[in-house]
């Protein structure tokens, strides 16, 4: 089916909800006479008509309506009516914002029921259905559901062998703009480049979705040729997830020509897609001229030194970007078998950054990569004017960088200021807080540190500090376990009272 059929396809079944209402007008006697003739064959059903219909087969109250039945009720006769048992957690939890049924094993006929007791549900925001085998049939359930429910904004139907069907299905909730879903996760779900087309006309149609996620798919350099034309294109997506696919050189220059007039995207995923040194040339190219563009990841795609040097003609021109890493915490490999830069690359990256004025770069990622003193004394240069700024590397000359012991700990510096000044945690903390949420963001404390004069603390303490403030590695600082209640004083008259009542006690048991 051409991508034209099925946009002719989608305007015929844009007559569902008005289906839906007739359906909803008919009187108890006609919906039952509807219900008997579709009993045998249940298949044409769309979600309101089975919504509507569970309620006459299952209740003999002919005069309850539609809307007195939701909820766990609602869900129950739907199991009845499809065929399948209830997942209890999801009847105990349909009143929580996020609904989380990953791996529960549902199928298609378990995310109906699902879906039919999802159309009127108000609570729900996300919802995670990871690893259920949905299948095509059970996704064109949950599009369904989603044009009649406005609340689901983030899902997650990775891993659901959707298939060509699937991506068709989602699509075309996509072309439509039908549902209010902003973040959709469609890892894993064996999309080939046939399904490409799919998505590249309806997301440049789209205007709501801003996350979107096809990670460990099966798409080549044909298919990174169309999303290239959707990052020229649309203009609300600020999340791009294309790690583990096959995308290679044709696909990374398809889309760094889309990332040129891009003005909406703010993190891309290409790691793992083995576009090698031109495809980091191209990418470098983009960067020249993309004022958006604010975390970039490019692990594992056959870059060496050569390809690093390319990508830095961009990043020397760049004002945007703040991170470059990996999820696995290293820029251009997660094992040292694979890793292609050496400190060679790791100074010119460095030296992008000191010579652009504009870099508002905060984090670059190469813990695999072995450093030496003068890489090291570059970057205690370089974070003298750029303080917000921190290179994770392996180690110097052959040495782990976690081994070194530091001589003093800033934790301990700052406790010896704290309780010189009668001062607490929470006070030192919060005087960097310029928007009073406990939690500042990691480059605007290590900026702060490095700049304050009350403590003096090196480059390595400051960032000994930032991981053991934030050893999770969220990107925040959480100081608001360091706020304590100031106890309440007891008056005199109390204490004596309580004395009094303890001696007492000491005595009985004397």
């Amino acid at each position: 089916m051409d991508f034209l059929h099925f946009l002719e396809e989608e305007e015929e079944g844009s007559e569902i909800s008005e289906h839906s209402t007739y359906v909803e007008t008919l009187s108890v006697a006609d919906a039952s006479e509807v219900a008997e003739e579709k009993r045998e064959d249940s298949s044409d059903l769309s979600i309101e008509e089975y919504a509507l219909l569970s309620i006459y087969l299952s209740f003999a109250d002919a005069e309850r309506s539609f809307t007195t039945i939701k909820g766990a009720d609602l869900y129950r006769e739907a199991c009845k009516l499809v065929g399948v048992i209830p997942v209890s957690y999801f009847m105990r939890n349909m009143e929580e914002p996020v609904m989380n049924l990953n791996h529960h094993g549902l199928g298609p006929k378990g995310t109906k029921a699902i879906a039919i007791a999802l159309v009127s549900n108000t609570t729900i925001t996300r919802l995670e259905l990871e690893d259920n085998w949905i299948l095509a049939e059970g996704t064109t359930y949950l599009v369904q559901m989603l044009r009649e429910n406005c609340y689901i904004q983030e899902m997650n139907i990775s891993h659901n062998h959707l298939n060509k069907d699937g991506a068709e299905a989602i699509c075309r909730m996509f072309y439509h703009n039908i549902s209010n879903i902003r973040s959709i996760r469609l890892a894993g779900n064996d999309f080939r480049d046939e399904a490409a087309p799919y998505f590249s006309e309806s997301l440049i149609a789209n205007y709501r979705v801003i996350e979107l996620d096809l990670s460990y798919n099966e798409f080549t350099e044909k298919a990174g040729e169309l999303f290239g034309q959707v990052l020229a294109n649309n203009e609300s997506l600020e999340i791009l997830n294309l790690s583990w696919n096959h995308l290679r050189l044709k696909g990374a220059t398809a889309l760094s020509a889309g990332l040129k007039t891009n003005g909406s995207l703010k993190i891309l995923n290409l790691s793992w897609n083995g576009f090698g040194n031109e495809g980091a040339f191209a990418l470098g190219e983009a960067l020249k001229v993309n004022s958006v563009l604010i975390e970039l990841d490019i692990s594992n795609n056959h870059i060496n030194n050569e390809g690093a040097i390319k990508l830095c003609k961009g990043l020397e021109m760049n004002g945007s970007l703040r991170i470059l890493k990996d999820p696995n915490d290293s820029l251009f490999s997660s094992q040292m078998s694979q890793n292609l830069l050496t400190v060679e690359g790791a100074i010119a990256l460095l030296m992008s950054i000191r010579k652009n004025s504009k870099s508002r770069m905060e984090e670059i990622n190469i813990s695999n990569v072995l450093v030496n003193e003068g890489f090291i004394k570059l970057l205690d240069l370089v974070c003298e004017v750029r303080p917000e700024l921190d290179i994770v590397y392996g180690g110097i000359g052959g040495h782990i960088v976690r081994n070194i012991e530091h001589p003093v700990d800033a934790m301990k510096l700052i406790q010896n200021y704290l309780d010189a000044n009668k001062l607490k945690p929470w006070d030192f903390f919060r005087s960097m807080d310029k928007y009073g949420k406990m939690k500042i963001p990691v480059a605007e404390f290590r900026k702060a540190m490095m700049l304050q004069s009350k403590i003096p603390l090196k480059r390595m303490q400051v960032v000994d500090l930032v991981h053991k403030l934030d050893p999770n590695r969220t990107g925040y600082v959480d100081y608001g376990h360091y706020r304590t209640e100031e106890p309440v004083r007891k008056s005199k008259e109390n204490e004596e009272e309580e004395e009094d009542e303890e001696n007492n006690e000491a005595e009985r048991w004397s």
